[in-house]
């Protein structure tokens, strides 16, 4: 595993990004993506998972979110892939349920160098403000296949879709976090030997 602040640019015709991470940080997030809903959900996610989270993205936001928010998943993915592997002295498998007002949503992940998305939120509402809220799972698509996590995300109750949403992000920051929990006598957390 790598402890350091690790960066990473990314530039298409779509989106310009660039994003630095540092997986055992306090929670500090600079995010600016030009979506002001997805900003505030990557600021959760950062807070709560304690990794320190720099994003700059500049996107085609004029045509619509879905580039901008892909590709921030992409990168977040790559340079959770690159921190991670290989996988040693940590827990490897975090979950966490976490309410929010009405709403309330599980997530279960296993840091297994196999990536796989299981996404069963109801999102009664096709946007938040002007955020589309089928890009949630688009992002958590691109996170899981990019850091080769597998990922599951499940609703348990809820009505607000910020709600939801917001439970939803702060679920996996939550079960990240203790899947890098610090474990010295684990070992590599496989009886294969090596993730």
């Amino acid at each position: 595993m790598r402890e350091e602040i690790l960066e990473l640019t990314r530039n298409t015709k779509e989106t310009q990004i660039s994003m630095k991470l540092k997986i055992y940080g306090s929670g500090v997030a600079k995010i600016s993506t030009g979506i002001g809903f997805f900003d505030h959900m990557l600021e959760a996610f950062t807070k709560h998972s304690l990794l320190d989270l720099e994003i700059s993205c500049k996107g085609d936001t004029h045509v619509d979110f879905h580039h901008s928010v892909e590709d921030v998943g992409i990168v977040l993915g790559q340079l959770l892939n690159e921190a991670l592997y290989p996988l040693s002295g940590v827990e490897r498998f975090g979950e966490a349920s976490v309410v929010m007002d009405e709403a309330a949503v599980f997530c279960a992940l296993d840091l297994s160098n196999r990536a796989y998305l299981v996404y069963e939120n109801f999102n009664e509402n096709a946007k938040v403000g002007e955020f589309d809220t089928e890009l949630v799972e688009e992002f958590f698509r691109a996170v899981a296949i990019n850091s080769a996590i597998t990922l599951h995300l499940n609703q348990i109750r809820g009505k607000n879709t910020h709600h939801i949403i917001e439970a939803t992000f702060k679920s996996f920051a939550v079960a990240l976090r203790r899947a890098l929990a610090k474990n010295a006598r684990i070992g590599t957390p496989s009886t294969k030997g090596v993730l």
